[in-house]
């Protein structure tokens, strides 16, 4: 059976040629493995290496899968103090492939897949990692969005109530089966949505380790990758998200840093990752903190949903992975029903 993420490079090649700055001799082209919303190729050429990110193909979501909104947020922020790719081309959806697709320079470094950092020898290195990481995002979140053109990206205000609403609709749509303690997840939410106080910025919205890249050599971010669901938005929703990380268990698809002995290895407590993130911020603290946190394992929750019905309908990027995202639903929900009961 044909792969249909597959690309022919007999007429990608003269095309790239021609829209993309000193491109020339496209030599091969390579599938990256991981992600599961927006297909990605690593094209080696006699000019260099670049990274091409497709839309999927097949019948999508509304809204979904928008590579054209990535491409606008990474060249809006080039030269700003959150690193990102340089951009090189965007394609209409009639491009050679029969959908959409950007260009962007390879970057070179390490992407870490396991939180627990197993690959660093040292908790220095450890310990610096993370707080690169709180300081890019606390970088992201201090952006003038009107400074570099984003300032129509989103609907300022309301953030948590407006995404509650597309999220449960979208995992509506995707939903294969009917889960109790999802519906019961949802309603809660609902019920316990905090006041709007007023906050806004850019938000990546799948801020997490293995979204960036980081320099040979050195402890710093090279690149924030993967701005498809990035929007104006509550900065906490972001914190949160990535702060789900030391509540994931660390043997599931979705490595977190549950059970691992974080101070023998250098990590940061949630706690003191909230406390510096803060500190770069000038904030006191941060309310309603569970319900950021509920919150974020519900959209994950969504996002996963629609991630194994794009499996059931032959359309997802990894196939194979993607099936295993149907389990990790139940995963999210059992987490933020027991953090909701504990109130934690």
């Amino acid at each position: 059976m044909n792969d249909p993420n597959a690309l022919e490079t007999a007429t990608l090649a003269p095309y790239l040629e021609a829209h993309v700055h000193g491109f020339r001799g496209l030599r091969s082209v390579e599938k990256f493995s991981s992600g599961q919303s927006n297909p990605t190729y690593l094209l080696t050429a006699a000019s260099g290496r670049y990274v091409l990110r497709a839309k999927p193909p097949g019948e999508l979501l509304k809204s979904a899968h928008q590579v054209d909104r990535e491409y606008r947020i990474m060249k809006a922020l080039a030269g700003s103090k959150v690193p990102v790719p340089p951009m090189q081309h965007l394609s209409a959806d009639e491009s050679p492939i029969g959908r959409m697709f950007y260009v962007m320079t390879y970057v070179e470094g390490r992407i870490f897949w396991d939180p627990a950092l197993p690959e660093l020898a040292s908790n220095g290195d450890r310990t610096a990692i993370y707080d690169a990481m709180n300081s890019t995002l606390a970088a992201l979140h201090d952006i003038d969005v009107e400074a570099v053109g984003l300032a129509d990206l989103g609907k300022p205000g309301s953030y948590f109530e407006r995404q509650l609403a597309r999220w449960s609709s979208q995992y509506r749509v995707s939903q294969t089966e009917t889960i109790a303690d999802m519906d019961a997840l949802i309603a809660w939410l609902e019920r316990h949505l905090p006041p709007d106080d007023g906050r806004v910025s850019l938000v990546h919205g799948d801020y997490r380790l293995d979204n960036m890249i980081f320099a040979p050599g050195r402890n710093e971010v090279a690149a924030v990758l993967d701005w498809e669901l990035s929007t104006l938005g509550h900065p906490f929703a972001d914190l949160a998200y990535q702060c789900m990380q030391w509540r994931l268990p660390n043997s599931s698809s979705f490595r977190g840093l549950g059970g691992v002995d974080r101070a023998a290895l250098g990590l940061p407590a949630e706690q003191a990752y909230v406390e510096a993130y803060c500190r770069k911020r000038g904030l006191a603290d941060i309310p309603d903190w569970t319900y950021f946190l509920a919150f974020s394992f519900f959209r994950l929750a969504a996002i996963c949903q629609g991630v194994y019905k794009r499996a059931l309908d032959g359309n997802a990027s990894n196939p194979e992975k993607a099936r295993s995202y149907g389990a990790a639903v139940g995963l999210m929900v059992r987490l933020a029903t027991e953090m909701i009961a504990e109130g934690r």
